[in-house]
C-alpha cells in the first residue's frame, strides 16, 4: 500500500487528517485530464475537461454508494455548506440552523453569514459530547430548518450519531446535513443507510485528493426543493444557452456547481478516490486500527477508539515536552490547543505506531483521549 504514494521524507507522515499523501497515479492523470489537452487543442481542452469532472462525479458518486446525478463538484465545504443552505428559505417560527460548538468553525461561519437572510444559529455547548444523541434530543423542536452534523469531529476525533441525528430532522422537518471532511476514505459514508438529507466533503484529507475539490450529495427527491443563491452558468439547464435574461436551475444536483469550474484539483481528487477505493476503505481502517493497536501496546496506556474515526486525539498539559519528547522522531504530527493529533493511513506501518507509542511511554508524560 506504501508504494502508491509519494511519502513525505524525514520520521512517520501522521498528517492524514490535514493533508493526505499525493497518490503516485497524480501527476500522470493530471498531465492526461488536463495539461495535455490545453496544451494540444487550446480551447477545444474544454470538451475533455468536463469528461475530467464528470469522472470525478462519479468516482464521488461510487465511493459514497449514490446516483451521479446527485454529486456536485464544489471548490470546498464552505462554499457547498453555503449553496446548500442558501437555498432553503427561513419563515418565522423555521429559521435555526444547529450544530455542535465542536463542529469545525468554517461550518459556523457559513450558517452565521447566512444569518443576514434571516436565519439563526444555534449551537449544542461544546461541554455537551456530539456523540451522545440526547445532547442533540434536546436542542431539537420545530424551530430547526437545518442541522449540521460532523461524522467524525476534527478536534477529538469523535464520530455523531448520524441516523439518530437525521431521524430527529426528519421528525421536525428539518433538512439534516452531514460534513464528511474527516471521515470519507477511512470509515463508510453511506447516506441512503443514514437517511440523511446532505453530505458535504472534501478530498484533501484521507482521500488524498489535494485541496480544491470539494463536492456536495443531496438526495434527489430535494433537489428541486432548493434553489442556491449561488448561481453561475455551469449550474444552468442549458449552460450553453447563453439568454442573459433567462436562468432555469439545472434539475439535478448540477444545479449546485455555481461558475465555470477549476480542473486540475477535480483531476487529482479523482486519483485519489481511485487509489482509496483500489485499496478499499474497509481495508484502510483496519490497518488504521491494527496501527493503533500497536501504538496502545507501545505506549501502556487504553486508548479507545470504537466511538472515534481514523485520528488519535490526544490531551496533554504540557504540549512544550510533549514537543521535545517527539523531536527525535521526526514524527509529521500537529497539535490544536492542548491536543495531538496523528493520524495512521494506509503508508504507515505498525511499527511506526510503535514507535510513537514508545516515545510518549519514555516521555512520562501523562495524556488522555480528547473529549
Amino acid at each position: 500500500m506504501h508504494d502508491l504514494f509519494h511519502v513525505p521524507e524525514g520520521g512517520p507522515y501522521l498528517l492524514t487528517h490535514s493533508v493526505g499523501c499525493l497518490p503516485r497515479k497524480a501527476r500522470e492523470v493530471l498531465e492526461a485530464s488536463y495539461l495535455a489537452p490545453w496544451q494540444s487543442t487550446g480551447g477545444a481542452a474544454w470538451g475533455p475537461w468536463l469528461d475530467e469532472i464528470e469522472r470525478f462525479r462519479t468516482a464521488v458518486a461510487a465511493l459514497i454508494g449514490a446516483d451521479v446525478a446527485e454529486v456536485a463538484p464544489q471548490q470546498s465545504v464552505s462554499s457547498a455548506l453555503f449553496s446548500l443552505l442558501s437555498g432553503l428559505r427561513p419563515t418565522p417560527g423555521r429559521n435555526r440552523v444547529l450544530m455542535s460548538e465542536q463542529a469545525f468553525p468554517t461550518v459556523g461561519y457559513v450558517a452565521q453569514g447566512l444569518e443576514r437572510l434571516g436565519f439563526e444559529t444555534r449551537f449544542i455547548p461544546a461541554a455537551q459530547s456530539p456523540g451522545d444523541p440526547e445532547n442533540w434530543e434536546r436542542h431539537f423542536d420545530d424551530s430547526i430548518a437545518a442541522v449540521v452534523a460532523m461524522h467524525v469531529h476534527s478536534n477529538t476525533g469523535m464520530i455523531s450519531p448520524i441516523a439518530e441525528i437525521a431521524n430527529m430532522a426528519h421528525r421536525h422537518g428539518a433538512l439534516s446535513i452531514v460534513d464528511a471532511a474527516q471521515s470519507a476514505g477511512i470509515l463508510p459514508v453511506i447516506p441512503r443507510e443514514w437517511a440523511i438529507d446532505a453530505v458535504i466533503g472534501s478530498s484533501v484529507k484521507w482521500l488524498c485528493g489535494g485541496p480544491g475539490a470539494a463536492w456536495l450529495w443531496l438526495r434527489h427527491n430535494l433537489t428541486a426543493t432548493l434553489e442556491p443563491l449561488d448561481l453561475g452558468w455551469f449550474g444552468h439547464e442549458n449552460p450553453y444557452e447563453f439568454d442573459i435574461r433567462h436562468f432555469r436551475h439545472a434539475p439535478d444536483a448540477r444545479r449546485f456547481q455555481g461558475g465555470s469550474p477549476s480542473i486540475a484539483p477535480f483531476a487529482l481528487a479523482r486519483a485519489g478516490i481511485e487509489t482509496v477505493m483500489s485499496i478499499g476503505q474497509s481495508e484502510i481502517q483496519r490497518h488504521n486500527r491494527a496501527c493503533i493497536t500497536a501504538f496502545v501496546e507501545a505506549a501502556g496506556r487504553p486508548v479507545a477508539m470504537d466511538d472515534r474515526g481514523g485520528t488519535l486525539c490526544l490531551t496533554f498539559e504540557d504540549i512544550d515536552s510533549l514537543r521535545a519528547a517527539l523531536a527525535p522522531g521526526g514524527f509529521h504530527y500537529d497539535v490544536r490547543g492542548t491536543c495531538l493529533r496523528a493520524s495512521f493511513h494506509a503508508w504507515n506501518t505498525p511499527e511506526q505506531a510503535a514507535l510513537l507509542g514508545r516515545a510518549l511511554a519514555e516521555s512520562g508524560l501523562a495524556f488522555r483521549p480528547a473529549a
